[in-house]
């Protein structure tokens, strides 16, 4: 269910303009393509790297001349041009913030820690110290990672105490316990959402299901770390788009919402599935691997608390988002093929 807008919103009004940061991720740019295909708002996007190609899905969006007219890019680090970026929020002053900034990677935050704290929490700490004091600001929105909770049992509930088991989760759950004391003390209007496994079309290529379907199409075989006994929440990122407009827009500020599908699900299991779509021997298709260190064994979490505040719920079976994947892969194979597969570090 489509979260209904107020068509008759003003562009010249804070109530109306959005800004993105961490627009060219890949949850920040379905997002992006979200807000301009199902929303009247003004669009401003903020993001360290200026993407081209099959990654962006909003760009199909931008071949539209009023869409154009509603999105605007800044190419910020939040990391270097904190002072280039306040100028720039305060001259456009938009009514709701959502900030998708963050270095994410589990494996390469154990080799530089440092640079994960310093992305997902001084420079966090810059951001919101500047915008505490800015009165028409309506909502700001982070968003967070359940791995601040560590390895769960059962379906765990936006109170659960963080417990993170590596240095991206500690980084991320450092982020939100900073975010809340500008609650207690400033009143500041922030929402904290935390989806799990978020996949889709025009994700990065080394995640499991992309990495999957391209290692299904070069006859490569798909390691599984643990034998893929890790369960996840595999929740399509168009779903999530649609939970986290909820959220920015009729969250409540000083609360967390949790976006996850109906069940988990195994790695192994997911790799099998598409096996099963491409019309592949999942036997002959992958390998067991050594465990990741720090690897969580379950995320399994409670959404109803969002589903009763936004009128949310996934609508995309597992099984249709992981064939739209497979679909897309076939549609962009030589581009893809010209891309790196594996994990580049960015500092």
């Amino acid at each position: 269910m489509m979260l209904a807008v107020n068509e008759s919103v003003s562009y010249d009004d804070p109530m109306g303009k959005i800004l993105v940061i961490g627009a060219n991720s890949f949850s920040g740019a379905d997002f992006v393509d979200f807000l301009l295909s199902k929303t009247p708002h003004q669009v401003y996007g903020m993001d360290r790297v200026q993407k081209t190609g099959l990654f962006l899905p909003y760009k199909q969006q931008l071949k539209d001349a009023k869409k154009k007219k509603r999105w605007q890019f800044f190419k910020y680090d939040l990391n270097q041009d904190m002072d280039k970026i306040a100028k720039t929020i305060l001259k456009m002053k938009p009514g709701y913030i959502i900030n998708f900034a963050a270095l994410s990677e589990v494996a390469p935050s154990w080799q530089h820690p440092d640079q994960w704290m310093e992305t997902n929490v001084v420079a966090l700490a810059r951001l919101v110290n500047f915008l505490k004091d800015q009165k028409w600001l309506k909502k700001y929105t982070q968003i967070s990672s359940p791995e601040a909770y560590g390895t769960t049992v059962g379906r765990i509930k936006e109170s659960t105490p963080l417990n993170p088991s590596t240095p991206y989760a500690a980084s991320k759950a450092a982020a939100d316990m900073l975010l809340f004391t500008y609650v207690k003390n400033f009143d500041f209007p922030l929402v904290v959402m935390r989806a799990t496994n978020v996949y889709g079309a025009h994700q990065q290529l080394f995640k499991i299901i992309p990495r999957t379907a391209i290692y299904l199409k070069l006859g490569k075989k798909i390691e599984l770390h643990g034998g893929g006994k890790a369960v996840k929440s595999y929740i399509h990122i168009r779903d999530v788009s649609r939970g986290y407009y909820a959220g920015l827009m009729k969250g409540k500020p000083g609360e967390i919402y949790h976006i996850s599908p109906d069940a988990g699900v195994a790695v192994r299991t997911v790799v099998e599935q598409m096996c099963r779509l491409a019309g592949k021997d999942f036997t002959q298709s992958a390998k067991v691997v050594a465990e990741r260190l720090g690897q969580d064994k379950a995320y399994t979490i409670d959404s109803s608390k969002a589903r009763r505040a936004f009128s949310w719920k996934p609508t995309i079976s597992l099984e249709q988002g992981l064939k739209e994947v497979i679909d897309w892969v076939d549609k962009y194979w030589d581009e893809i093929t010209q891309q790196p597969l594996e994990y580049i570090h960015q500092k």
